[in-house]
Order: C-alpha cells, then structure tokens, then sequence
C-alpha cells in the first residue's frame, strides 16, 4: 500500500463557499419541490412495501428504499418533505461530490464551480424531488467514482475498500452496481491502471459487499429469483434506440450541461492531463452500449455524470476567453438555470399547467402536475363502492386491482377509510400474496383480464373498464393466483 502524505498534497483548494452555495440552493428548492403534487406511484408502493410486508427482498428491487420509506413515514406520516428527505440529500452530496472530483483532476475553484453547477441542472438532480432508485442511487456512484479518482492519483487501498463498502449500500438500492465495476475493471486492465484489479483491499470490500447482499439473494433464491422478469419489464418500456440516444443526450442538461459531458468524455479518452483516468471513459462507453444493447433506461446513466462535468470542467479553467465569448457563455449559463427552474416542480398546480410543450424541454413542472398528484382520488371512488355492497357480501369480498400502482394507492389511501387490504398479481405486489380462501367475491379495479372474469361465476359492472364486482368465485386462491400473475 502506498499512502501520500497530506504535506505534499497539490491539490487546489477546495472552492468550499460556491460549491457549497450551488448544492444549498440545490438543496432548498428540492425540498421546495418535494411539498408539492403528492405521491407518485412508486412513493405509494415503498411504503406499503416497507410498513406492510417488510422482508429482505422484492420483486424489483432491494430492501432498502421500502425500509426508508416506511420508517420516514411512520415518524413523520403523510409528509412527502420527510419522505424525499434522502432524494435531496443524494442530490446535494452528488453536487459536492462532481466538485471534489474535478479538484481531484486538478480543478481549481472554477472548475469546480463548474462541475458542481452543471451537476445541479442535470437530470441527476431534477429527479431528486422523488424517493426512487434511481434518485438514490446516482448518489452511490459517484462516490464510488471519487474514490476511485482519487485511488489513481494517491494510490491509497483504504480507498478502495471504502468504495466496497459504498458498493454495499448501492446494492440495498438497485442491483445495478456490479455493471460500473464490471466495466471499470475490464477498461482498466486495458487501458491501465492494470494493478487496480490486483488491489487485496478492493477484493476485502467486494467481500463485504457480497455478503451484505446475502439476504437478499436468498430472498430472490427462495421465491424462484423474481428479479430476472425485471428485464423484460424493462425491455418492453424501452422507447426504441433513436429515444433512448436522444434522452440519453438531455439528460446532463440542456444548454450547458450536454456540452460539458461531451467534451468531460471526449477529454477522458484523449486528453493527456487526464491519461490515468482514461479507464473512466473507457469504462462509461462500455455502460453506455450495455444499456443499449439490454433494452436498459437512459436515466441509469444519471450515475455517471460527476467525473464527466468534472473533466470537462478541468479542460475549461485554464482557456483565454474573449470579453464577448464570456458574455456569451453568462447568457448561456442563464439559460441553462432557467431550463432547470422550469423542470422543478416549485410552482402552484395553476402555474405548471401553463407552461408550454416544447419539443426540445421534455421534462417541466407540467409533466409532475399531469402525473402526481392523482393518487387518493382513486380510492374516494372505490371506497364508496365497497360500503354500497350488503354487509354479508362485504365481509366476502376483496379488493382487487390489475396494476400495483392502482393497488399502492388504495392501500396507502384507503385503509383509514375503512377499505381492507388490496391485492393485485401486478409486479411486486404478486408476491404479497392472495386474498383468504373466506373471499368469495373481489371488487375489481382496473380492466379484468379473461382469467380474472372466468374465475367467477357472476359479475357486476360498477363504472365499465375500472370497477367490477365479481362474485361465486369457482377455482381455489392457491391454484388462482399463479394464473393471474402479470409481469
């Protein structure tokens, strides 16, 4: 192991005020925007989840967002700020960490005051008003980069260790982590440094890592490893490559932002100032065509965005600008804050509304007022529908949905409302389990499938195409619920 003393440390300064300004901007308007339109759906499904079937594992992801969100609601209940809490944490540690990585390339304070801005109006950021993966997750990653930036340069193994023990948490969020080291090992062994492979400390955190994810694994082992149907979920939402690309280009920011990565990536491969790090580059082109090639969303590449601002940012700090270029560049600098304040979610539902469609801004406020907020108005329907049914046929019935987001709504929703528990064959929530073999009767939200409607001997149209009363059921839950499973 080789450590280098903080005596003969470089390094410029860390630009501590402006960096830390941006990412407590960031940071206010995030939890500005995080008050506003209510649940998504996936927020919804967390924490039923978490509250009502904790266990190691689900269906589509990991233990640990449903672990975090249940908690957060059971101490703060029904606060979305409280709940988006450790979105906005991600996005400010993310802002900081595109900082300490271009000081780490030999950024200066404009340089990081430029990796931490452009972080701050990138998509990694914008999403950020949401509990997801894949808010938390960019969060992981860049950390794991840093650390490895600053492996390259210092040669001290600690750090690679505490890269395994970030690794660890990453794979509580989203299994996605073993690509970014996957592809960071091939390229390094490539394109150098060939001993980051052969590094005892990095396989000692590879070790933590694994076994962390122990009970997850035999979670996944014991219910027939549900996460592998996550693949063709995902391949069948996939927008098709010429999409794909052109969200795959948006998503560091317009203006400013797209730039900047492309010229970050472009300096990774080539740039001599930066030949230790070309791995990097390497390393991101190979993720970049396996999520092509994998039908994968464009937003995994959120996770990578830190050490491309950060070289990117690098290779501008030392060029001669022009009285006018530099205008310019303040115009454009402008621009790209705007585009961001019109993609956060900080303004009355009445405001978003009016915001215009423009071709080239695919995300605004108008997008989250059209597709938050929603849940809860649901379960108002439902909850009337299932009190009009005879008492004897209510204590027999079951509610039903066919997707589970319908399904998280009426359970978040519904359950104080006098509605019972909420079942769907949908995604995760098939593996919640069946209603009781006492359930004769479901009242059915959502379009029922031929098997749904078969399985039952009458039924009864409430509001066509959304609710269904079915009763007489005919075939056992056991021998059933295997046979409506969907997705």
């Amino acid at each position: 192991m080789t450590l280098t003393s903080e005596t003969t440390d470089t390094r410029p300064a860390f630009a501590r005020i402006p960096v830390l300004l941006i990412a407590g901007v960031a940071g206010v308007l995030l939890l500005v925007a995080s008050r506003n339109y209510g649940f998504s759906f996936d927020e919804a499904y967390f924490v039923v989840a978490g509250r009502d079937h904790p266990a190691w594992g689900y269906f589509d992801q990991p233990p640990l967002l449903p672990f975090l969100a249940a908690g957060l609601d059971h101490l703060v209940p029904g606060s979305l700020t409280a709940l988006r809490l450790p979105a906005t944490l991600a996005a400010v540690g993310g802002i900081v960490l595109s900082a300490l990585i271009a000081r780490e390339l030999g950024g200066r304070r404009v340089a990081q005051t430029l990796a931490a801005a452009a972080y701050a109006m990138s998509g990694a950021t914008l999403i950020c008003h949401y509990l997801a993966t894949y808010s938390i997750d960019p969060f992981f990653w860049s950390l794991i980069l840093f650390l490895v930036v600053r492996w390259t340069r210092v040669r001290d193994d600690r750090l690679l260790f505490a890269a395994g023990l970030v690794t660890a948490v990453s794979l509580q969020t989203k299994f996605l982590v073993p690509a970014l080291w996957v592809a960071l090992a091939v390229a390094s062994l490539v394109f150098g440094p060939r001993d980051l492979v052969r590094r005892p400390l990095l396989w000692a955190g590879a070790l933590v890592a694994t076994l962390t994810t122990v009970p997850t694994l035999v979670w996944q082992a014991a219910h027939g490893w549900p996460y592998t149907r996550m693949s063709e979920v995902v391949a069948a939402e996939f927008p098709g490559t010429g999409e794909f690309l052109l969200e795959l280009l948006s998503g560091p920011g317009l203006v400013i932002g797209v730039p900047l990565a492309l010229f970050g990536f472009a300096r990774l491969l080539a740039a001599r100032d930066l030949r230790p790090y070309r791995f990097l580059g390497v390393a991101f082109l190979l993720l970049v065509v396996a999520y092509l090639l994998t039908s994968g969303r464009s937003y995994y590449v959120y996770s990578l965005y830190a050490p491309l601002f950060a070289a990117g940012a690098v290779g501008l700090q030392d060029v001669k600008w022009p009285t006018a270029a530099k205008a310019v560049g303040r115009l454009l600098v402008a621009a790209s804050v705007l585009q961001a304040l019109v993609a956060l979610p900080i303004y009355p539902k009445s405001w978003a509304e009016r915001i215009p469609d423009v071709p080239l801004v695919p995300l605004t406020a108008k997008v989250f007022v059209q597709s938050d907020g929603q849940l809860g108005q649901l379960s108002d329907a439902v909850v009337q529908v299932y009190a009009s049914l005879p008492p004897d046929q209510r204590a027999r019935t079951a509610i039903m949905t066919d997707s589970y987001a319908f399904a998280a709504d009426l359970q978040l929703f519904g359950a104080e409302r006098g509605l019972p528990n909420v079942y769907s064959a949908h995604r995760g929530y098939y593996y919640f389990g069946h209603p009781d073999e006492s359930v004769d009767s479901v009242l059915f939200v959502g379009d029922a499938s031929p098997l749904v409607a078969g399985a039952f001997d009458r039924h009864q149209d409430v509001v066509p195409q959304l609710m269904t009363v079915f009763s007489g059921r005919n075939t056992a839950w056991d021998v059933l619920w295997p046979e409506l499973r969907t997705q």
